[in-house]
């Protein structure tokens, strides 16, 4: 009894400082690395949508996945570079044709960037420029002087257009993952005369204008044949080979839809969302205390700490909060009280039989878990397909709905439980009384 006790003051513990966090930012006094804010869409933040058609149709199928991961990572880097703060970038099927779908919160000049998305893949290769020594990049490199080493190189004549492919490599011997580089014969020669006079310098490959890797020649090279190694993991040196391929051969990509929302509307929107929460919790709380008594108030309280712990869990991810993601955690909300209601009545029913208070709470959950459990892996097993199957608004939703799903099972079979649990009392005939007022058991 008093162990769950003690573990029932800690889930309120957990929960008052989950809460704290979700609300930290809105207090002078709390300190900067808990001033987090949630990460809001477009539609609750302000901003623009855009939906381009990916024309893959001269690429072989074997290859289309990699090449539209390579345009995503391509389409970020821009992003990035516009100052967007957690742009989502997703890369989606509709029937037949390959889509690439960039959400800008807090953007609202369309043109800008629909230009900065828009625009061709770069690739080139830049040497040191002259009077710039290798000791000169080394001191801005150590000083983390971005712009510095920006400024250290200049263009060369070999561009993308002239790699005919890169191929992800390992190294026999280190069994190190490497980059291997396929030129034509005019790069051939380009890359042969840089090499020639650059042995012993970095030779800085530059996707977009952003230096991707800054390799130093050996030898000269005359083949048109290269291997990049810089210590690349498995995923870093298959990422740098689509980028490489992707600025060689860009996807040719056209804007077919565009959605803009001001910031105004979006701030009405979030107000209109929020406060549907709250009267949507009010309500169920009112239910829950109405029918149930001192077990629904116990349901209530482990409710508030599921939302506080959700919400904490979204903020830390974290998850890009749209209108239709609210949507699926207030619905979640809902699926966990349908749980909890299952357990007061199968506990009802044990008292009613003459059980003691411990043994109807195990027996009500021990009954009603299997109900519990199938519909809400039905409800996982379909939050699943349509993250994956659908629309933007509606992976949101399902995202929102399934990890609200998994908490939600927690606070009914380990939080609820928990505080049931600590209810018990020595004397049984004051159990009994006690229980026939506040839970309504005869």
């Amino acid at each position: 009894m008093w162990k769950s006790r003690i573990l029932a003051a800690l889930f309120i513990i957990l929960g008052i400082l989950a809460g704290y966090f979700d609300i930290a930012g809105h207090f002078a006094f709390t300190p900067d690395f808990l001033k987090r804010e949630f990460s809001l869409g477009p539609d609750l933040q302000g901003g623009i949508s855009l939906e381009y058609k990916a024309d893959t149709s001269s690429i072989p199928d074997s290859e289309r996945s990699e090449a539209m991961a390579g345009l995503r990572d391509i389409i970020e880097n821009r992003v990035n570079l516009f100052g967007v703060s957690e742009p989502i970038i997703q890369v989606k099927k509709r029937g037949d044709e390959d889509r690439l779908i960039v959400e800008l919160a807090g953007v609202f000049d369309v043109n800008n960037a629909i230009k900065i998305i828009g625009e061709t893949p770069y690739l080139e290769f830049q040497t040191l420029k002259t009077g710039v020594t290798i000791e000169d990049l080394q001191k801005k490199q150590d000083a983390q002087d971005f712009v510095g080493v920006l400024g250290s190189f200049e263009p060369t004549k070999l561009t993308g257009r002239f790699l005919q492919k890169a191929l992800l490599e390992y190294n026999q011997t280190t069994l190190e993952s490497t980059v291997g580089l396929e030129f034509n014969n005019e790069g051939r020669d380009l890359f042969a005369k840089i090499t020639k006079e650059n042995i012993g310098k970095p030779v800085a490959i530059f996707l977009d204008g952003i230096p991707i890797s800054m390799p130093t020649v050996r030898e000269e090279i005359t083949q048109g044949q290269a291997v990049i190694s810089g210590n690349f993991s498995r995923e870093e040196a298959r990422k740098f080979v689509r980028n490489l391929n992707s600025g060689a051969l860009p996807v040719p990509i056209s804007l077919i839809k565009e959605e803009t929302l001001g910031a105004y509307l979006g701030a009405d929107t979030l107000n209109r969302m929020l406060q549907a929460g709250f009267y949507g919790i009010i309500g169920v709380a009112l239910f829950l205390i109405f029918f149930y008594r001192l077990p629904g108030l116990i349901a209530v309280i482990a409710l508030l700490i599921y939302t506080s712990l959700a919400l904490t869990l979204f903020k830390l991810i974290p998850i890009y909060l749209t209108a239709a993601g609210i949507a699926g955690f207030i619905l979640s909300i809902g699926m966990a009280v349908d749980a909890n209601i299952l357990i007061f009545e199968r506990t009802k029913e044990e008292l009613r039989g003459g059980k003691s208070l411990a043994m109807a709470v195990e027996e009500g959950f021990s009954r009603a878990w299997l109900s519990i459990r199938d519909s809400n892996v039905s409800s996982l097993i379909t939050s699943v397909i349509l993250f994956y199957l659908g629309s933007q608004s509606v992976s949101g939703f399902a995202l929102t709905l399934g990890l609200g799903i998994v908490l939600s099972m927690l606070s009914a079979i380990t939080i609820t439980r928990t505080f049931l649990r600590a209810l018990e009392f020595s004397n049984k005939g004051q159990e009994r009384k006690i229980m026939r007022t506040l839970y309504g058991a005869s």
